[in-house]
């Protein structure tokens, strides 16, 4: 059973006119079946209609690491997540998969896709986002439903079986 560790929580609340990213960091989350308590997730919201299989997006933070490498200035909360891990490689990650996380229990449903919204970071712009879509396709985050509602906190242990 792999194991890693929460080392970012991210929010936004809706803010009409707005885009959803970056999101900012916070110390604590409550995850419920509809999302992170205090983030509005536009594409959740807008395109998929409050779909559960959507309610928290997990990334590794090595994936940062790995894009900064490749020059892009990417910052933790840049990339929509709400929970950023560190320990658990991309890899280990696939649908059904069952994350445990401070008093939360979550299942990972899907690989998220990189969308056009990151265009509004401000390093991407409409100029670079084909080529940020491609250098985050694959390491963008999973989506996971919220199975067990409850509080995380940035150094909980993270576990997936």
């Amino acid at each position: 059973m792999p194991a890693g560790r929460v080392v970012g929580l991210f929010v936004k609340e809706r803010v009409p006119g707005e885009p959803g990213l970056p999101k900012q960091s916070v110390p604590e989350v409550e995850l419920t079946p509809s999302g992170t308590r205090g983030d509005y997730n536009n594409f959740r919201t807008e395109e998929l209609h409050g779909d559960p299989d959507s309610a928290v997006l997990l990334l590794p933070h090595e994936i940062l690491d790995e894009l900064r490498q490749e020059g892009w200035p990417v910052r933790p909360g840049d990339l929509g997540e709400n929970v950023g891990i560190r320990g658990i490689a991309w890899p280990d990650f696939r649908p059904g998969r069952t994350v445990r996380l401070g008093r939360a229990e979550l299942r990972t449903t899907r690989a998220c896709t990189p969308c056009e919204r990151l265009r509004y970071l401000p390093y991407v712009g409409n100029d670079k986002l084909p080529a940020f879509l491609r250098a985050t396709l694959s390491r963008r985050g999973w989506y996971a439903r919220v199975v067990r509602p409850g509080s995380t906190r940035i150094g909980d242990a993270l576990e997936i079986d």
